[in-house]
């Protein structure tokens, strides 16, 4: 029996960024130099095959430092903490390496800057995403503003417009955001803001991947976890350049076939903490089914890198 014809649109760049390859990376280095169990405090980074992968290895994954034993190194996630965790693991001593990306450590450090010239912040973000919590954990409770949408910016009540910043969270929509800093901008004139925004470059450029493809797209598909927000910002993107068939999937058995009945082009992208494996396997799916071609159409080439902490290098085991 003939298979029908599709077109995968590959969208270039896609899933891993550097920060999300540094903190898997410290992970995996602290549970050969120091040995198993290495704890980690929330997911290293929000995909549960990274997660389980990491587990089989060693790696044990909790909420809290409560949960931490006194005698093993304990690892915090990419998406930063509050001031407070490694204050409290320092109380108990325990040994502690932090994996935050140094694009949200960026913004921590400018949350920090604001507190010293007086200023009120507004943090453009996502209630009760870890990097939300971990940056508003920089700074004395009350000194930040949570702003989640162009009609919180409208409604946003400031004690003194003179003396007010804004800062974003790393992955958030660059087009929505660019519209709520617009409104906070015509509303309080004198409001700080950052050098260089604040959204990071993997989200912009997977976001900028997304809308190269996404016209020419019957569907498309984002590798992701669900509790992953630049994964889920990808599909909002593409079905408001009319994608409307865009959906999330963590791994190939989860696509819902029935919703892609009748096309001829299909998108595919990953979100920054998805493995390009995750990837390859619904392209292998794709083709149980289609006599599949592929086109990859990639908008740039991404070259970051960042460091690892130095006593993952150093000879001899602090623990």
């Amino acid at each position: 029996m003939t298979k029908p014809t599709l077109t995968i649109l590959l969208a270039g760049p896609r899933g891993f960024c550097a920060g999300v390859e540094r903190a898997i990376e410290i992970v995996e280095q602290a549970i050969a130099k120091f040995g198993p169990p290495v704890y980690v405090r929330h997911e290293i980074v929000h995909n549960r095959y990274v997660v389980e992968g990491l587990e089989a290895k060693g790696a044990v994954f909790v909420e809290d430092l409560d949960e931490v034993p006194a005698d093993v190194p304990v690892i915090f996630s990419a998406h930063g903490v509050p001031k407070a965790v490694p204050a409290e693991a320092e109380q108990r001593k325990l040994f502690y390496l932090d994996a935050t990306c140094p694009l949200v450590s960026k913004v921590h450090r400018e949350a920090e800057r604001h507190i010293r010239h007086g200023r009120q912040i507004i943090l453009i973000g996502h209630a009760g995403h870890p990097e939300v919590i971990g940056t508003m954990g920089q700074v004395p409770e009350g000194r930040i503003v949570l702003v989640e949408s162009v009609e919180d910016a409208h409604s946003i009540e400031i004690e003194d417009p003179m003396r007010l910043a804004f800062i974003t969270q790393t992955t958030l929509s660059v087009d929505d955001t660019a519209q709520t800093i617009a409104v906070l901008q015509r509303r309080f004139p004198e409001i700080n803001g950052p050098k260089k925004e604040d959204i990071c470059y993997a989200t912009t450029n997977r976001q900028q991947a997304v809308k190269a493809i996404a016209p020419r797209c019957d569907a498309l598909l984002v590798v992701g976890a669900p509790n992953s927000s630049n994964s889920q910002r990808l599909v909002e993107v593409a079905r408001k350049l009319g994608c409307e068939r865009s959906m999330l999937v963590q791994r190939a058995n989860a696509i819902d076939w029935s919703q892609l009945t009748g096309i001829d082009s299909l998108g595919v992208t990953a979100g920054a903490s998805a493995p390009e494996i995750l990837v390859e396997e619904v392209i292998a799916a794709c083709r149980e089914r289609y006599d599949v071609s592929i086109e990859e159409i990639t908008v740039t080439n991404e070259s970051v890198q960042f460091k690892l902490p130095r006593v993952l290098s150093e000879t001899e085991a602090v623990v």
